[in-house]
């Protein structure tokens, strides 16, 4: 695959590729998000993530934007297959409907991020940061 994309690049002149590489690799990171009557739950798939403090969430009206930076795998030798993905990221979630700031909840455990939005109801735009608590077992 990476010498047939290789040789459009050199076919087309620059980057061609590029253009499409968003139709083969998968957003990063993964999420479900479910739809309740006045409410989203959305799952973030963080690997590796034991601090809170490694990603970041925010809200504007009807986007979340989760930031962060996954750590690369340090191992020797030469590296043949790459599906683990490492370093920094940045993904923009549209959502179904703009949410509340004042109703935002997020929690982390074992790698999974778990955030809890709530239906705004008046319209209000405006970019919020949700503080991700320790999850208590």
């Amino acid at each position: 695959m990476h010498d047939w994309k290789n040789n459009l690049d050199k076919f087309f002149g620059g980057n061609f590729w590029d253009d499409f590489d968003h139709m083969i690799k998968p957003p990063i990171p993964a999420i479900n998000l479910y739809e309740l009557d006045n409410e989203l739950i959305v799952y973030v798939n963080l690997p590796g993530i034991k601090d809170r403090k490694q990603v970041k969430v925010f809200v504007d009206y009807n986007i979340l934007e989760l930031k962060g930076s996954l750590f690369p795998i340090e191992s020797s030798g030469k590296l043949i297959k790459q599906e683990i993905l490492n370093g920094e990221f940045s993904r923009q979630i549209d959502l179904p409907f703009p949410v509340r700031e004042d109703r935002m909840n997020a929690s982390l455990k074992q790698g999974l991020l778990i955030i809890q939005l709530h239906r705004l109801i008046q319209e209000h735009k405006g970019k919020n940061a949700i503080n991700i608590d320790e999850f208590e077992e």
